[in-house]
């Protein structure tokens, strides 16, 4: 291997822990019956957790510097629980062995294949990391972010503008709550009137419970497909930073173009988001002798 390749491999766990799929898979399955929903959560805490000190699971640290008190993910980042409960099960099969990063890349994955979407081999080897970093949570790509600006965050971490417009593609499936997106109901041109004054009901500016959800993309809450291209070209598109990508000044320039391409072609937006999950999953992982593998994901050995 060359220094700039990845240390990551399909194969990683063939020896030491050949059934981590397959346990992962069985208690993911339990975990959807439960809440559909969950698959969108454990996709977004991947992306959470790859583009905060790279895919090292720190997102999945309790402690007072921890990343899940950090604005985007308070109140808001879910399926702690289940990545728990899988990781038990995965030690129960091979105890000290698969990393907690690991665990959470298989899941991601899973979350979009049972969901409907593309499937791929992940890359693994990944090790955890020993300290979470609450600081660079709070600088995460943000729904009020302009998309330079997301492009920018991408950028930094080696993602380019194709990225941004797969990856944003993973909001074909899940919600978002009214706080994040009732700013722009009364305001925003580029929102289809009808959407926006439902949301008004579902949100009403005083008095509402700013936790109430609403699918991100509409009329295709649970089903991972290329549906949610078709909504913002249609200004159905929930968070500003959504419809922005189609409809936006910055957006025109940059995302656009592909926008209208995923809308029209499934097996493009699938083939461009595994090739972006790839590169995400890719973002400075600890490989080697670096970090550890956790043994309780909440906490560092």
């Amino acid at each position: 291997m060359g220094v700039c390749r990845s240390q990551l491999s399909t194969n990683f766990y063939a020896n030491s822990c050949p059934g981590v799929f397959r346990v992962v898979r069985r208690q993911l399955l339990c975990a959807f019956e439960n809440d559909t929903r969950m698959a969108a959560s454990l996709l977004r805490l991947h992306f959470h957790d790859c583009f905060v000190n790279g895919c090292d699971g720190s997102v999945l640290l309790d402690g007072s510097n921890s990343e899940k008190l950090a604005g985007p993910n308070r109140n808001s980042a879910r399926g702690f629980d289940v990545i728990d409960t899988i990781k038990t099960a995965v030690e129960n099969a091979c105890n000290a062995t698969v990393s907690c990063a690991d665990v959470l890349t298989i899941a991601a994955r899973d979350s979009v294949y049972l969901s409907g979407g593309p499937y791929w081999s992940v890359l693994l080897g990944r090790r955890d990391g020993l300290v979470a970093n609450q600081t660079g949570a709070n600088n995460l790509p943000s729904p009020f972010d302009s998309i330079d600006t997301i492009i920018g965050k991408f950028a930094a971490v080696g993602l380019n503008t194709t990225d941004v417009v797969s990856l944003s593609g993973g909001h074909t499936i899940g919600r978002a709550r009214c706080v994040t997106f009732s700013g722009r109901l009364s305001v925003d041109p580029t929102l289809d009137p009808s959407m926006a004054a439902e949301l008004q009901v579902l949100c009403p500016q005083s008095g509402g419970d700013g936790n109430a959800t609403a699918p991100l993309d509409r009329n295709s809450t649970y089903a991972f497909d290329n549906h949610y291209f078709k909504n913002l070209v249609e200004q159905k598109g929930l968070l500003s930073s959504d419809q922005g990508l189609f409809s936006s000044d910055e957006g025109e320039a940059a995302t656009k173009a592909l926008v209208q391409a995923y809308s029209n072609s499934s097996s493009l937006f699938f083939r461009d988001f595994v090739n972006s999950m790839i590169k995400m999953g890719n973002i400075s992982p600890l490989t080697a002798s670096a970090g550890e593998i956790r043994r309780n994901c909440r906490v560092v050995n």
